[in-house]
């Protein structure tokens, strides 16, 4: 075998897995389909912003190691996710809060009076939520579920928020607190120079081929090492034998804008029907820019995925999630095959859960 490890992506999994694999003195090769590193986090230059190809990322996190492993690449900045959420003409803060009550209610000048709307207002649900918008009104009441939870859902899974299963909505942060800061991690930030940075770093040294799809060669690539790191879909490293998993996807709407400022804060959420896409990202706020005489700002539309479309949202439903356990079952028998990570796990991961996944995966190699 030409290499210990083929790393099959070049995301935050495989990087991650790669890097340490290096550092352990492990001959690895990683090969992407895309022309560029990074998978989903990749950062590309527009008018001197770093602008988040496939919408936004902020990293956070309780883990400390974690966080150390990220700064060791690259310096992070202290961006805190306080997005504010848009329905037609009015403004209100994320996640609910007490700047949200106050502007909801007009006589919300406590927490005791935030309280006192909302747990009149779930009343309304006597028995076990049997959709989407009887849990959410059970957790924050209609008022807040009308202005800042349907349109939003409604868009983003394509169905009535009276047709979606209401695990979607396990539960709704309250926080009777003048607090915008959308996380409760301990850190955050975004990387300063952008994420395809962090991830040029952390596979510094470490071969890599772009451009180049593991399916054209599949049985080539299999033989090139003793393992191979997997981090694609699931359900297409089987060639769809047993079926196909269901994604939702994206579409992105980038723009130049000849202003200083377009919106004022990086995400605003777009709650109601009156428009069709959810966000607006104003990227040259995530890094604090305020000099750049132009502005980038994305348009992101929820998409149903349709073949050649990036693969974005896992629908975990009975049906998938009992295919998606039939493939893991398959994954069991190929020794040589390690998957990990969103697509090849198809389980919906935040940044730093990915990371340390690919920690424990490679500690267990060792």
């Amino acid at each position: 075998m030409k290499y210990d490890y083929l790393i099959v992506g070049s995301g935050l999994f495989g990087a991650t897995f790669a890097n340490l694999a290096h550092n352990a003195g492990k001959k690895v090769l990683v090969i992407d389909k895309r022309p560029n590193v990074a998978g989903n986090i990749y950062t590309e230059n527009i008018e001197g912003i770093n602008v988040h190809k496939y919408g936004a990322h902020i990293f956070h996190t309780d883990y400390k190691d974690v966080w150390d492993y990220v700064n060791s690449f690259v310096e992070f900045n202290r961006y805190t996710n306080s997005p504010v959420a848009r329905i037609g003409n009015e403004i209100y803060n994320m996640p609910f809060n007490m700047n949200t009550f106050s502007k909801i209610w007009n006589d919300v000048f406590t927490p005791e009076d935030a309280l006192r709307h909302i747990e009149e207002e779930k009343k309304e649900i006597t028995g076990e939520p049997t959709n989407l918008e009887e849990q959410a009104i059970s957790l924050v009441g209609r008022t807040i579920y009308e202005k800042l939870i349907k349109g939003y859902t409604e868009k983003q899974w394509n169905r009535d928020c009276k047709d979606l299963p209401p695990f979607i909505i396990k539960r709704l942060p309250v926080r009777l607190i003048y607090d915008n800061n959308y996380f409760n991690d301990k850190y955050q930030g975004v990387p300063v120079g952008g994420y395809t940075k962090l991830v040029e770093a952390m596979l510094d040294g470490i071969e890599v081929k772009l451009n180049t799809d593991f399916f054209d060669n599949k049985e080539e690539y299999m033989n090139m090492a003793d393992k191979v790191v997997y981090t694609g879909a699931l359900d297409e490293y089987f060639d769809y034998k047993l079926g196909k998993l269901e994604y939702r996807s994206l579409k992105f709407d980038t723009k130049v804008f000849d202003k200083v400022n377009y919106q004022g804060n990086a995400v605003v959420n777009y709650t109601g029907h009156e428009v069709d896409y959810t966000r607006v990202i104003e990227h040259k706020h995530f890094e604090f820019d305020s000099t750049s005489p132009k502005t980038v700002v994305t348009f992101e539309y929820p998409s149903d995925y349709v073949e050649g479309m990036e693969k974005y949202y896992t629908v975990n439903d009975d049906k998938n999630n009992k295919l998606a356990d039939e493939y893991r079952e398959l994954s069991k028998s190929e020794d040589k095959v390690i998957f990990g990570g969103r697509l090849a796990e198809y389980k919906y991961y935040d940044m730093d859960d990915v990371i340390k996944s690919a920690m424990n995966v490679f500690k267990e190699e060792l």
